[in-house]
């Protein structure tokens, strides 16, 4: 039976997985072009899974040499003599899967044993002309995770023969060269490049420039999701709602391959007996927001190097909490170093030309990271929401009401009169952390994007299958606040709620401080002002 696995490569065969044939299709028209390119990604996107099903794929029309530079190690970039035995050493390994000629893998086997006067660089460019010469079939040439070759002048040294090659092939087509040269990893060659020169003009020069742009894809679709959730129910027939499950499993993860799967193996492994008595159970939008808390409480490894990047980069934590806490709006701009980095790194996405957060589930585990440097500050609401967690549920189920009540007297109590120096992000960021203990390790929280500005946030609560919306803001005139009602309203609509919240941060002296009911058609709305 096939599970579903987020750890090294997926075989389509032992597990679940989205096809991705298409992807595979738009790849093999660039490789037919003969174009090398580069495939950047953040960590655990798809990448080695898409490169091996790829191979796969152009087997039958293309001999294809795929490589792991996690195999070298760091002496082996020590000089090019190093390098090249190391390279023969695992091209060597590969024979065995491909068409290799007898007298081109007899060199291989020469540099690879030679005592004196050692293959270099140059040589091994002569073997692959040669190569791509005598080859039953053009030759696509992968290199899998190029990170490891950062800081090595011989990696440097490797492309820059690769681009002559390119380029000569180019300007003389009967020169032989590969078909295709495929680069795969995190950091672009221009992040490499930087790593290892300190002048300035090195740091914008890369011998990959005749790198055509990459410009696939790689998230998984809802479609898709879908489809592979399809595979899974006729194996275990759940009888769940497919398309509802991958929508749902869509708009946390934007199709970030790592998350999506994780989140199905949660509900497929951890569920049952624990949460749900039954496979049947667990495939709901109830198992599926279970499996939401827990996937935002592990450490796993995606989770850890994201957060790593943090604290080994602070002007990258500053910009992504300014985003997130601020609502500070960015251009997106490939150009702009910290923006590609963020990207680089899986932080962001370009939105409309707008630098977003990457997905969902990023944003929900940054705010529990930024709000926790304000718990080990010992935030008062922190603790007072913490206190009076009990209170706020009647028969298994939130009182949202009584937590914004409850939330403007201890505000008031512990902050007195709003300030003018305060800020929308300061009132969210105090209700967070005053919610936040409340339906810690019982429900789950998420700030909605498309809402998240520096005038208004809406907050999405989950809890026990009960959904709450509560939109914050600050008091801007009534006209301000009748267009913030007929907004909610109509997100109401969007999620089939009749009831919602708004809590306005209102510096008049003379408002009526408190929570009232308003009515608005069949909508009924609990207006809370600090």
């Amino acid at each position: 039976m096939k599970k579903f696995k987020t750890t090294g490569l997926c075989n389509p065969s032992k597990n679940y997985m989205v096809d991705i044939t298409d992807r595979l299709n738009k790849i093999k028209v660039m490789i037919d072009n003969g174009d090398y390119f580069t495939i950047n990604r953040a960590r655990q996107f798809g990448k080695t899974t898409t490169l091996a099903a790829l191979e796969r794929y152009l087997k039958d029309e293309y001999v294809v040499l795929r490589l792991d530079f996690q195999a070298i190690g760091t002496a082996d970039f020590a000089d090019e003599e190093s390098f090249v035995r190391t390279l023969s050493l695992l091209i060597i390994r590969k024979a065995s899967k491909m068409t290799l000629p007898s007298e081109i893998i007899d060199t291989f086997n020469d540099f690879a044993n030679r005592e004196a006067n050692k293959a270099r660089l140059g040589e091994l460019f002569l073997l692959f002309s040669k190569w791509c010469e005598v080859s039953p079939g053009p030759i696509v040439f992968i290199i899998d995770e190029v990170d490891s070759a950062s800081n090595n002048q011989v990696f440097l040294d490797f492309l820059a023969q690769l681009r002559l090659q390119y380029l000569e092939r180019e300007y003389d087509e009967d020169n032989p060269a590969f078909q295709s040269v495929i680069l795969a990893g995190v950091a672009d060659i221009k992040h490499i490049k930087g790593n290892i020169r300190n002048d300035n003009d090195s740091k914008l020069n890369t011998p990959w420039n005749i790198s055509a742009d990459f410009n696939i894809d790689m998230s998984l679709s809802a479609n898709g999701i879908k489809g592979m959730l399809d595979e899974y129910e006729a194996d275990h027939n759940t009888g769940m709602n497919t398309k509802l499950i991958a929508d749902s499993i869509y708009e946390h993860t934007s199709g970030y391959p790592f998350l999506v799967s994780r989140i199905c193996q949660i509900i497929d492994e951890q569920l049952v007996p624990d949460k749900f008595d039954s496979l049947e159970k667990a495939w709901t939008k109830q198992g599926f927001n279970e499996a939401i808390k827990i996937l935002l409480s592990e450490k796993n490894s995606l989770f850890q190097s994201l957060t790593g990047k943090l604290t080994n980069y602070p002007d990258l934590k500053k910009s992504i909490k300014s985003i997130l806490m601020e609502g500070t709006t960015l251009s997106y701009s490939a150009l702009q170093e910290s923006i590609s980095q963020m990207e680089m790194y899986g932080f962001i996405k370009n939105n409309h030309n707008t630098v977003a957060i990457s997905n969902r589930i990023f944003e929900t585990l940054l705010y529990n990271l930024f709000l926790s440097d304000e718990e080990i500050k010992s935030s008062a609401m922190f603790n007072e929401g913490t206190l009076a967690k009990n209170i706020f549920v009647e028969d298994g189920k939130l009182n949202m009401r009584l937590v914004i009540e409850h939330f403007i007297k201890t505000y008031t109590q512990k902050f007195g009169p709003l300030e003018d120096k305060f800020k929308e992000k300061d009132g969210r960021e105090q209700f967070l952390l005053f919610l936040k203990p409340i339906i810690n390790g019982t429900g789950n929280y998420y700030i909605e994007a498309q809402t998240r500005d520096q005038t208004r946030t809406d907050v999405v609560v989950d809890y026990l299958g009960q959904q709450d919306i509560i939109e914050l803001k600050i008091w801007r005139g009534q006209k301000y606040n009748s267009d913030g009602e007929q907004q909610l309203v109509r997100y109401l609509e969007h999620f089939g709620l009749n009831v919602g919240y708004m809590l306005t941060f209102n510096f008049n002296k003379n408002k009526e401080q408190g929570v009232k009911l308003v009515k608005l058609g069949d909508k009924t709305i609990y207006e809370g002002t600090v």
